[in-house]
């Protein structure tokens, strides 16, 4: 009896261990990150009537309360680009629709929530089989790229490895919530904040303030908040976050957490 008890009571701490390691494995996600957010990287929707779009880099879903186009599905195509703005053209066909959907970084309002959105959208649709174009109009965001959602620590500045010589305390970090668009942490002297600006293929650190702690000669906060607002692109490999420009690499910072 005694036995069965013990192989009982092993059998309910192994099925507990598996479920702490699911949720732990869970929380290397930022709560409220959907699958759609995984694949997915804008959305936008619009009312009267009702409609919405999902760009990804495999394909484009339309959706909306409209007769003949309650779903829609393009294949994703690289955007056209405006050379004197942040406005950026999709032309998207299949064998029985096509569209042209207009992204343009411009405060839009939701007509029905009064919610204000980044950017504003217009989609032109229309099935092959007719000759008039549905015109709508909405507001969309990019959405941040959960990975970046987490606590790193820099390794390496201007494309040399740093040393804790470098620095007044401890290494540089960035604490990044992809969720909220901000981001906190230590310059090397001086605790830092400031907010990150999103697009596919886009990273920037903007807003960046910090406190005004007097840093010992040599400190290399100074490189070190440089390389970060000079920053529009970045990498993750192997539990690294790689910052660069068009100049090249600026700065790797190691996931700690």
């Amino acid at each position: 009896m005694k036995r069965i008890l013990s192989i009982l009571l092993l059998s309910v701490l192994m099925i507990g261990c598996k479920s702490t390691a699911g949720k732990e494995s869970k929380d290397k996600t930022p709560s409220g990150t959907s699958q759609d957010d995984l694949n997915f990287y804008f959305k936008a929707t619009g009312n009267e009537p009702f409609w919405g779009i999902k760009i990804g880099n495999d394909q484009i879903i339309f959706t909306s309360l409209i007769a003949g186009k309650e779903s829609i599905t393009f294949p994703a195509v690289e955007a056209i680009r405006a050379m004197d703005a942040n406005v950026r053209m999709y032309k998207v066909s299949n064998e029985t629709a096509s569209a042209t959907i207009t992204i343009q970084q411009l405060d839009c309002q939701d007509s029905m929530s009064g919610a204000i959105s980044p950017y504003s959208v217009k989609v032109e649709i229309k099935n092959n089989s007719e000759l008039e174009t549905k015109k709508l109009s909405g507001c969309g965001k990019f959405i941040t790229d959960y990975r970046l959602h987490d606590i790193w620590v820099l390794e390496e500045l201007n494309g040399y490895k740093v040393f804790a010589t470098d620095f007044q305390k401890e290494f540089p970090r960035l604490e990044i919530n992809s969720t909220e668009n901000r981001f906190s942490g230590f310059g090397g002297c001086n605790s830092i904040t400031g907010q990150i600006f999103y697009e596919k293929d886009l990273l920037r650190f903007t807003k960046v303030v910090s406190t005004l702690m007097a840093c010992a000669p040599g400190n290399k906060e100074g490189d070190f908040l440089k390389a970060l607002q000079s920053t529009t692109t970045y990498s993750i490999e192997n539990n690294r976050l790689t910052l660069s420009n068009p100049s090249g690499k600026l700065a790797v910072l190691k996931k700690v957490d």
